[in-house]
């Protein structure tokens, strides 16, 4: 039973990681959230969140991406980043993190806002500040990007100033950014953009179209880096809207403004872009946090995640976390492990007798599974206890796989030869690849499988018949199913297992060892 338990953990696996790459979900946190599809007029509904009315954008633009590449761009340095402006809009382009490996954060047009489409100047910088301004006789409009020495916040006040001498009405919109969901496969299930408001926040799947009212703040996120915007000045509906094919404008849309002649009229945000980091989001804003979501057990991933950084103050090295923190769910599931290990033995000392009534019954397999569930009840032997241990650890699993794949705080880590835990430990990279391999030679994945191996071969039941060779099948084959599953997965996660598994093992033995 036990080795029918692990193929279908494996296979379990295999599927859900690969849907997990191929078919990313959206994860929305509310006790009720109704996305509605609507061709109302106005995006803004009190209580709804609707699907932004595409005949009616918020911001009028209609460049296209080659548009926007041609524009003239300046860079502007600043502690760990270079920031690269679109001056004629007074965007931001794309934001390099110098003490990242030069990580590129493509932003398209962030904050472009209403009238941005006129030819902003450059109005001025200095080591804190930048400000553009565009006049056309009617208004003024000064955009300043003002830059924290201790975080990585922005402050962005938008001046509209009136020189007319009539009343003037603008659009109020700001664009975050734009998020080109094109690339497929594994990276695409890094993308997303969130719209959070005081009752919920929504993760929202990737090719959708939606609004919230009230927003907070919205934000988009790639892998390892974020950019987060909020209205101080007034609550605003974010939005998620098509720009064009695959690439969606996410951004903040409030009441119209309303100048009067000789008057003037401010609205400032606060911005975030940086690492998905929860410490560093903490300290700019706690209330940014729930950006950072691990998907469908994003609870336990979260505490995972506490735990691996508890630990991590404690030897300072993330493997060394890693190696406490399977200790410790081991310690956690014990006591289901001992009854897991009970279970086994005694299926193993049964093996002899359900092999004979396999023979005796061979030609009736109604009657055969009725005998073998007397014997069971007989003996007080449950078939199914040897996995629920195993079923309480794929949560664990699954959400460990997205932790450390995902956080910003793990990548880079090294341990032993392993020079990235959120990566495949790559000891070797040759030349051309090899089928079911590729390049990279992964020697963990390889040194859990014989582990697994050796396990299998210590603790493998003797019996005769068709059971021994379906065990001698299972010996071979699982350490290569799970060597394969695990192959390119996370360093880290592998050593998780790795662990867990040589624990189980040293638990086996000692059982076994008992009369």
């Amino acid at each position: 039973m036990e080795k029918r338990s692990l193929i279908a953990v494996a296979l379990s696996i295999g599927v859900l990681v690969l849907w997990s790459v191929l078919f990313p979900q959206s994860h929305p946190i509310a006790k009720k959230e109704v996305i509605e599809k609507t061709e109302a007029n106005s995006p803004v509904a009190s209580g709804t969140i609707k699907a932004l009315p595409v005949e009616k954008p918020i911001i009028a633009v209609t460049d296209t991406a080659d548009d926007i590449k041609s524009l003239p761009t300046f860079t502007y340095s600043r502690e760990g980043m270079d920031i690269v402006f679109i001056e004629s809009r007074a965007a931001i382009k794309e934001i390099d993190f110098k003490n990242h490996e030069n990580y590129k954060f493509n932003l398209g047009e962030g904050f472009l806002s209403s009238g941005s489409k006129e030819n902003f100047k450059l109005y001025s910088k200095d080591a804190n500040k930048v400000v553009f301004v565009f006049s056309d006789g009617i208004k003024k409009i000064f955009k300043e990007f003002i830059f924290s020495n201790t975080n990585n916040s922005i402050e962005l006040v938008i001046n509209v100033q009136n020189v007319s001498s009539n009343k003037i009405e603008l659009e109020n919109s700001v664009i975050l950014g734009r998020l080109d969901i094109s690339p497929v496969g594994h990276q695409q299930s890094f993308l997303g953009t969130v719209l959070s408001s005081e009752e919920k926040t929504l993760h929202i799947g990737l090719n959708k179209e939606v609004t919230l009212n009230n927003a907070t703040f919205v934000g988009l996120k790639e892998k390892y880096f974020c950019a987060i915007i909020e209205n101080k000045t007034e609550k605003s509906t974010g939005f998620v809207r098509r720009f064009n094919g695959k690439v969606f404008d996410v951004g903040l849309t409030g009441n119209v403004l309303s100048v009067l002649p000789g008057k003037q009229v401010s609205q400032n945000f606060q911005i975030y872009l940086g690492p998905l980091d929860l410490r560093i989001i903490n300290q700019t804003k706690p209330s940014w946090a729930t950006i950072i979501h691990y998907g469908t057990f994003d609870f336990i991933a979260q505490i995972l995640l506490q735990a691996l950084e508890f630990f991590h103050k404690l030897v300072h090295n993330w493997g060394l976390a890693i190696i406490l923190l399977s200790l410790a769910v081991y310690l956690l599931l014990y006591p289901l492990s001992i009854k897991q290990m009970k279970s086994m033995k005694e299926m193993q000392i049964l093996q002899p007798k359900i092999e004979a009534l396999r023979k005796t019954y061979k030609d009736d397999a109604q009657k055969l599974n009725k005998e073998i569930m007397e014997l069971y009840k007989e003996h007080k032997v449950n078939p199914f206890g040897g996995c629920l241990p195993l079923l309480l650890q794929m949560p664990i699993f699954f959400a460990l796989y997205q932790v450390l794949l995902r956080s910003f705080a793990l990548k880079g880590s090294s341990f032993l030869w392993i020079k990235d835990l959120s990566e495949p430990d790559r000891l070797y990279t040759l030349q051309n690849a090899i089928p079911l391999m590729g390049k990279d030679i992964n020697i963990l994945p390889v040194i859990m499988a014989i582990g697994m191996f050796v396990q299998q071969k210590l603790t493998m039941a003797k019996s005769g018949g068709e059971a021994a060779e379906q065990q001698k099948i299972m010996l071979i084959v699982m350490p290569i199913m799970f060597g394969v599953i695990f192959y390119n997965m996370p360093a880290g996660l592998v050593l998780y297992w790795f662990v867990n598994s040589i624990l189980m093992l040293i638990s086996q033995l000692r059982m076994n060892a008992t009369k």
